[in-house]
C-alpha cells in the first residue's frame, strides 16, 4: 500500500534490459574533482529527464487507449497493455527522488499509491468479498454507480471527472487503500483483476468491458470514461512534476539554493530510503514473508518483475550521474560516485560493486519471471528456488544499503535516517 510513513495503435521500441542499463565507468581525475554544485546540477537534469521520459511515454499510453476504445478488441488492448508497461520503465527509475524531496513525497501518491481496495473503481469477483471493516468503500464500485456515499454525505458520480477521482475518490475518508488515479487504478482497468493467486496468469479483462454495442459486465461507457479520465490525469501529474525539474523549475531551484549539504543529504536519503525501507522491505520482503501476492507491486498486470528492477536501475543512475533516455541518448554529469572516489577509492569502488550485484540479482528475478513464472509465483509458499530467487535480490538491496551508509559517512553527511519497514526492523509484527 502506498505509506506515508514511507514517504508513502502506437509505435514505440520496447527497452530490453540491455539498452537501459550503462556500464559502470572508472571516474577520471578531472571527474574526481567534481564539485558539489555540479553534482547537484547533474542530480536535477536527470530527474527532469527521467519525468520527462515519463510523460512521453504516459502520452503514447494514452495514445493507445484512444485507438483501443474506439475499437475495443484483443489486438488494440493488448497495444494498449503494451503501451502501459512501456510507460512504467522511465517512471519507476525515477523514484529514486522520493524520500528525500517533499515535493516529490508530496505528489508521488497521486500516481503511484498502491495496493487499491479496487472495488472502489469497478466491479470485482465474488471473492473479493462485500464489505471491509476499514474501508466503507470497499466495493463502491463508482463505474456502476451515479451516486456513492463517502462520511455520511452523498456523492454526485453521474459523470466521472478529474475533480472526482482526484479530490473526491481519491484516498477518500483518509483511507490510503482507496486509490483512484495512478499507473495503478490504469493498470487494474486495462487488465482486470488477477484471480490466480501464486497460480500462473496475469488479470484477464475482456475487451468487450469497453465495447458500447456488446457491452460485458454493464457500464462499458462509464468504464472507458474513467479510463479516458484517469489517463488524462496521470499526463497532467506528469507534465507538473517535469515542470518542477526543468531548468528553473521550483524543485530545482530550490534543491540548488538549500546549500551543498543539504543537497548531498537529500540524495543519500532517497537512496537509502528507497533501497531498504520500500524496495528491500515493503516491496519485496513483506511479500515474501506473508507469500502474498497481494504485496507485489504491479499485480493485475503481472510487471512486478520489471518494477523492481528499474526501482534499482534509478538507485544506480543517481549514484553513478548517469541515465539512459528513451530515445537512447544519454544523461550524464559530475556524480555522487566522483565526490565519494575523491576521499576514498575503496568506499566508491565497494559501493559500485553493491550497485552491479543488485542489478544482477534483480536480472536473475526478470529472467525467472520471462521464462518461468511470475513474480507472485516466486513469492509463493513453498517455492523453494522462487522464494531464493527473491531473497538473493533483496539480501543485495541489504548489502547496498550498508554500503550507501558508508558512502554518506565518507561525505560526513550527518543525521541521515533512511526509512524502514516493519518487515527488516520488527518482523514479529508483521502478520
Amino acid at each position: 500500500m502506498h505509506n506515508k510513513a514511507l514517504g508513502r495503435g502506437v509505435r514505440c521500441a520496447v527497452f530490453s534490459l540491455t539498452l537501459l542499463v550503462l556500464p559502470l565507468v572508472t571516474p577520471s581525475s578531472a571527474q574526481a574533482q567534481a564539485q558539489i554544485s555540479d553534482v547537484l546540477k547533474t542530480y536535477a537534469g536527470i530527474a527532469h529527464a527521467g519525468y520527462e521520459d515519463a510523460l512521453i511515454t504516459a502520452r503514447m499510453l494514452r495514445a493507445a487507449i484512444k485507438v483501443f476504445l474506439a475499437n475495443p478488441d484483443g489486438q488494440t488492448q493488448s497495444a494498449a497493455k503494451a503501451a502501459w508497461l512501456i510507460a512504467r520503465k522511465p517512471y519507476q527509475q525515477s523514484e529514486a527522488y522520493r524520500f528525500g524531496n517533499a515535493v516529490v513525497d508530496d505528489w508521488e501518491g497521486k500516481v503511484n499509491a498502491w495496493p487499491l481496495d479496487e472495488g472502489l473503481i469497478d466491479y470485482v469477483a465474488a471473492g473479493y468479498g462485500t464489505q471491509s471493516d476499514e474501508n466503507s468503500l470497499y466495493v463502491a464500485n463508482v463505474v456502476a454507480s451515479k451516486s456513492i456515499k463517502i462520511g455520511g454525505r452523498t456523492v454526485d458520480a453521474r459523470k466521472i471527472t478529474k475533480e472526482l477521482i482526484s479530490k473526491v475518490l481519491h484516498e477518500a475518508g483518509e483511507i490510503e487503500a482507496n486509490v483512484a488515479t495512478g499507473y495503478h487504478a490504469i493498470e487494474f482497468l486495462l487488465w482486470g483483476q488477477d484471480l490466480n493467486g501464486t497460480g500462473p496468469g496475469a488479470g484477464n479483462r475482456p475487451p468487450s468491458d469497453f465495447n458500447l454495442r456488446k457491452c460485458t459486465n454493464g457500464n462499458c461507457a462509464r468504464r472507458a470514461a474513467y479510463l479516458r479520465v484517469a489517463t488524462d490525469l496521470l499526463i497532467d501529474d506528469l507534465t507538473w512534476i517535469t515542470a518542477q525539474w526543468a531548468p528553473k523549475g521550483a524543485a530545482r531551484e530550490e534543491l540548488l539554493k538549500a546549500g551543498d549539504a543539504v543537497g548531498l543529504s537529500r540524495i543519500f536519503t532517497g537512496l537509502g530510503s528507497l533501497s531498504y525501507g520500500e524496495l528491500a522491505g515493503e516491496r519485496m520482503q513483506l511479500g515474501l514473508m506473508l507469500h502474498d501476492p497481494e504485496e507485489e507491486h504491479d499485480c493485475f498486470s503481472d510487471n512486478t518483475h520489471n518494477s523492481h528492477f528499474f526501482n534499482a536501475l534509478g538507485i544506480r543512475n543517481v549514484y553513478l550521474g548517469r541515465y539512459r533516455r528513451i530515445d537512447g541518448s544519454v544523461i550524464s554529469g559530475p556524480s555522487v560516485s566522483d565526490l565519494v572516489r575523491e576521499k576514498s577509492a575503496g568506499t566508491d569502488d565497494a559501493l559500485r560493486q553493491s550497485l552491479d550485484e543488485t542489478i544482477t540479482a534483480m536480472q536473475a528475478i526478470v529472467r525467472r519471471a520471462e521464462t518461468l513464472e511470475a513474480y507472485d509465483q516466486m513469492i509463493g509458499e513453498g517455492n523453494d528456488a522462487g522464494n531464493k530467487v527473491v531473497q538473493n535480490a533483496i539480501d543485495a538491496l541489504l548489502n547496498q544499503t550498508r554500503a550507501i551508509e558508508r558512502g554518506a559517512s565518507v561525505l560526513d553527511l550527518q543525521s541521515i535516517a533512511f526509512e524502514g519497514s516493519d518487515s527488516l526492523d520488527a518482523p514479529e509484527k508483521v502478520k
